[in-house]
C-alpha cells in the first residue's frame, strides 16, 4: 500500500491527497507537523534530506519527493495525464509554472502570513515581492481561461490539480480574487468535479486507511 506523509496545511501535500482520491486509491496517511520540526528529525531526514514534504513511499519502498513529480507518477495511465504529446507536454508547461512563477508568491504569502506566528514582521520586506509575483501569476491564468474551462484541453487534468491547491486558498496570503472571474469560475469547476476533498480532508489519527468510500457513487473497481 501506498504511504504519504503530508502535513494538512500544505498547499503542495494537498494536491496528492486530492489526486489520491480522485483516483480511489487506497494509501495510507502519515501526518507530519513541520511546525513541531518532525520534518527534522533522523528518521524523517532518512527519507528526505530535505526535510520537506510531501514524499509518498511506494509498496517496494521507494520513496518520491515533490509534489508535482509525485502528481505525474500517480496520473501516469489515467485521464488525469493526457496521452496525447503535445497535451501530455502542455500539462507539464502548466506544473512547471505553478512552481516557478504561482508557488514563490502565492504559496510563500500564505506560508508566512497565515501560517507563521509574526511571519508578517519576519519577512516584510518580501511581501512587496510576493504581491507582485502572486498577481502577475495570476493575470495569466484569468487570460488562458477566458474560453477554456480547464488549463489543458476540457477536462481536468494534473495541471489543474497542481494550480488548484494553492490558488483557492490565495485569500489567506492577502491576495484578492474579486477581479479575476475566470480564475474564481474554474475554482467553481474543481470544487465541483467528482471526488473532491477540500483540504482539511485527514485523518485525526495518523495511519488511518482510505480507499476512496468518500467518494460516494464511485468505487475502486
Amino acid at each position: 500500500m501506498l504511504t504519504l506523509y503530508s502535513t494538512r496545511s500544505s498547499g503542495n501535500a494537498y494536491k496528492v491527497r486530492l489526486l489520491l482520491a480522485k483516483l480511489r486509491l487506497p494509501f495510507r496517511l502519515v501526518e507530519v507537523d513541520i511546525f513541531a520540526g518532525e520534518n527534522r528529525t533522523p528518521e524523517f531526514l532518512q527519507l528526505n534530506p530535505e526535510g520537506r514534504v510531501p514524499l509518498l513511499e511506494l509498496e517496494d519502498g521507494h520513496i518520491l519527493a515533490e509534489s508535482n513529480a509525485i502528481l505525474f507518477y500517480l496520473a501516469e495511465g489515467t485521464p488525469f495525464l493526457p496521452a496525447d504529446p503535445v497535451a501530455r507536454a502542455d500539462t507539464l508547461r502548466w506544473m512547471f509554472f505553478e512552481q516557478n512563477n504561482h508557488e514563490p508568491g502565492i504559496a510563500q504569502a500564505r506560508f508566512w502570513l497565515r501560517q507563521v506566528r509574526g511571519g508578517r514582521d519576519l519577512r516584510a520586506h518580501d511581501i512587496d515581492r510576493w504581491m507582485e509575483e502572486g498577481y502577475g501569476a495570476l493575470r495569466v491564468m484569468e487570460r488562458h481561461l477566458v474560453a477554456r474551462s480547464f488549463f489543458v484541453g476540457e477536462s481536468l487534468t494534473i495541471a489543474d490539480i497542481a494550480l488548484y491547491a494553492h490558488t483557492h486558498v490565495a485569500h489567506e496570503g492577502d491576495f484578492d480574487l474579486a477581479g479575476f472571474p475566470n480564475v474564481r469560475g474554474w475554482i467553481d469547476r474543481m470544487e465541483a468535479a467528482p471526488c473532491h476533498v477540500d483540504m482539511d480532508w485527514s485523518p485525526e489519527i495518523p495511519a488511518r486507511l482510505f480507499t476512496g468510500d468518500e467518494c460516494g457513487e464511485l468505487s475502486l473497481a
